[in-house]
């Protein structure tokens, strides 16, 4: 009569090496993608820094930008005022030149008048 054969427990050793395998392999995944996981909040981080610095510095932009505008208004200011201060002073030295004639007309008067009137 045949019997029928026993089982028995016994460890493989190619059964071992894959259980070990997988269980590395799912140990490794899970490694990944903590650090993935990690490096997204990182990075997430710095680009909200980021953004926060940056919008600083557009703000600054904008008064650099204002006060460029501002500086041209002045210069031009500045440059009219000068054009115009020059236009004085001819118009002066204009007037100078008016007086001394008239000074010089008044004392010829002066001098015929007082030739002419022996009293």
């Amino acid at each position: 009569m045949m019997q029928r054969p026993t089982w028995k427990w016994e460890w493989n050793l190619n059964t071992v090496v894959i259980l070990l395998g997988f269980a590395a392999g799912i140990a490794a995944w899970g490694g990944t993608w903590a650090r993935l996981t990690d490096g997204q909040l990182a990075h997430r981080a710095e680009l909200e820094r980021l953004d926060k610095r940056m919008t600083t510095v557009e703000a600054y932009t904008r008064i650099l930008d204002n006060h460029e505008l501002r500086i041209s208004a002045i210069e031009k200011q500045a440059s009219d005022a000068a054009t115009s201060m020059r236009a004085v002073q001819e118009a002066l030295s204009g007037l100078a030149a008016d007086m001394r004639v008239t000074r010089e007309i008044l004392q010829r008067i002066e001098a015929a008048q007082a030739r002419r009137a022996p009293p």
